[in-house]
């Protein structure tokens, strides 16, 4: 892979940015009483960086690493500050800028005035972690954060959310501890394989020189595999979304479930494709297999939830199946449909999360047993969340049709019977969507209810450019799906052709147009 130097480190004043909004309130507590302005006008500041990181990216070459740096970072241990972004990780970058402020001012109320400046410093922090992790090129600096992130999430949900948030908390941490252990493992055997071999833990080196054995190979596959699958979440593991969503704040569940949990399917593409390509195309029909899975039981899942935080979490696990099958269906169209799918999710499920969590601020529940008729009371709310219920479920005109549509389309060109399996899911998302939204918003409201008022000001306005971005992405798809079409490319030809064929191609590819690279480490 191509990789083009950027004239200016823009990817790390974005990744410091943040973290040093968090140092700010940290260590100067007088500024804490003004954590909502600081973070509000850090994050945007992001989000303008990240508006600049695009203007200076080459659309036309979007499989390519471009606005790359890399500078040692620890030289005995052969690490390196590598970061570089093309057309996915670019995308995910700009969601997570955009959301960051969205969920900010979401939580203008959301805690206690004297929580404001620990929400507000862990969210700047884990914005942090997500620009490098998003932009990582060195897989140290790669693994470092994806488990240093797991930090502020975790106090985001043990110390801000619901009465049973320490216990999701707990178990949110073991499953990702656990995962990253796993990972840990292949990053270590990578390492002893690097240090004897003299490539270093730059992923674009790594993926032109690894020559690992078939058998070697498969269990690196499967270490990191099953990390990115936690994260992702995939069934089996995913049972630790549900508790946490329940009791995280609505803010929080949009950066995990909407930013953070793309690493897992981010880290399929990024790493476990180039890297073993050998194994994830022998591995390809097990992975649609429980894609599929992911896909149906997640959505039977949420028809039979009564908490609508449950019930928005299951259905992400059925959308993350979605992105799991394009990824590994071996289909040019699949594979980008699936990336485009985690831009999408993202949109539909902060309106989702956010709609409901202002809901249970003026009801005190968010169980669909004790609600209902809120449309009469709440006309705001009920529009954006059916809109967002929608969006997630795929109608023509809103963000996830075309991702859908791209996915279904290309897994039919693969196989007619994984096509058909896949549809069952889109079915039963239907009825997920459309039966809970009847039964909360449609009818008459309860007596207690008629005094709710509608959405005021400032939450109309974090809605504004969720919903927006929606029906953009539903009605001009085009530059998302131009920007992610090569890394789609990249990624449906390691699944569809012989290995010996994608390493040689990979290979005849220079690593660096303008610059060399650095210096392989020469041991650790």
């Amino acid at each position: 892979m191509q990789t083009l130097p950027a004239t200016l480190p823009v990817l790390t004043i974005m990744a410091v940015l943040p973290l040093a909004g968090a140092a700010l309130l940290w260590l100067l507590p007088p500024l804490r009483r003004y954590a909502r302005l600081l973070g509000l006008a850090v994050s945007l500041a992001v989000l303008a960086v990240g508006v600049w990181a695009l203007s200076m990216f080459d659309l036309s070459q979007a499989g390519t690493v471009q606005l790359a740096q890399t500078t040692p970072w620890i030289p005995s241990f052969g690490a390196y500050w590598a970061l570089g972004v093309n057309g996915l990780g670019l995308s995910m970058l700009l969601l997570g800028a955009v959301l960051v402020p969205v969920v900010l001012l979401a939580s203008w109320k959301e805690v206690p005035q004297e929580r404001q400046a620990l929400l507000t410093g862990l969210v700047l922090a884990l914005e942090a972690f997500v620009v490098v992790i998003f932009s990582a090129r060195d897989l140290f600096l790669f693994y470092v954060c994806f488990e240093a992130m797991l930090v502020p999430v975790y106090f985001l949900i043990g110390c801000l959310g619901g009465p049973g948030r320490q216990r999701a908390a707990l178990k949110f941490l073991l499953y990702s501890l656990a995962g990253g252990l796993v990972m840990l493992l292949g990053v270590v055997m990578l390492a002893i394989y690097t240090s004897e071999n003299q490539v270093g833990f730059l992923i674009d080196t790594m993926a032109g020189n690894l020559t690992l054995s078939p058998t070697m190979s498969r269990w690196l596959f499967l270490s990191f595999f099953i990390a990115f699958a936690v994260k992702a979440p995939m069934v089996p593991l995913h049972t630790w979304l549900p508790d946490a969503a329940e009791q995280a704040t609505p803010g929080t569940s949009v950066l995990l479930i909407g930013v953070l949990d793309k690493i897992g399917t981010y880290g399929m593409v990024t790493l476990v494709l180039p890297l073993f390509p050998e194994a994830s195309r022998w591995a390809s029909p097990v992975v649609v297999v429980l894609a599929l899975v992911s896909i149906i039981y997640g959505g039977l899942a949420a028809v039979a939830q009564d908490n609508l935080y449950r019930l928005i979490s299951y259905t992400s696990v059925s959308h993350f199946g979605f992105m799991v099958l394009g990824i590994f269906s071996g289909s040019q169209v699949a594979a980008t449909g699936a990336m485009v799918y985690m831009v999408a999710h993202g949109l539909s499920i902060a309106g989702l999360y956010l709609v409901t969590g202002f809901v249970a601020r003026r009801t005190g529940t968010v169980n669909i047993s004790e609600l209902g008729g809120l449309a009469r009371v709440m006309p705001v709310a009920a529009g954006t969340f059916l809109v967002s219920g929608l969006a997630s479920i795929a109608l023509p005109g809103l963000s996830g049709f075309v991702p859908e549509w791209m996915v279904l389309t290309g897994t039919f060109s693969v196989s007619v019977p994984l096509g058909v399996a896949a549809v069952t899911g889109v079915v039963i998302a239907a009825v997920y969507v459309l039966l809970p939204y009847q039964r909360v918003f449609t009818g008459a409201p309860s007596p207690d209810r008629t005094g709710l008022g509608d959405l005021e000001g400032r939450e109309r306005l974090v809605l504004v450019p969720v919903v927006g971005a929606m029906l953009a992405l539903g009605l001009v798809p085009a530059p998302l799906t131009d920007l992610l079409d090569d890394v789609g490319e990249q990624a449906s030809t390691v699944v569809s052709q012989p290995t010996a064929q994608v390493t040689a191609s990979a290979g005849q590819q220079p690593l660096h147009e303008h610059a060399p690279l650095p210096e392989p480490r020469k041991g650790a």
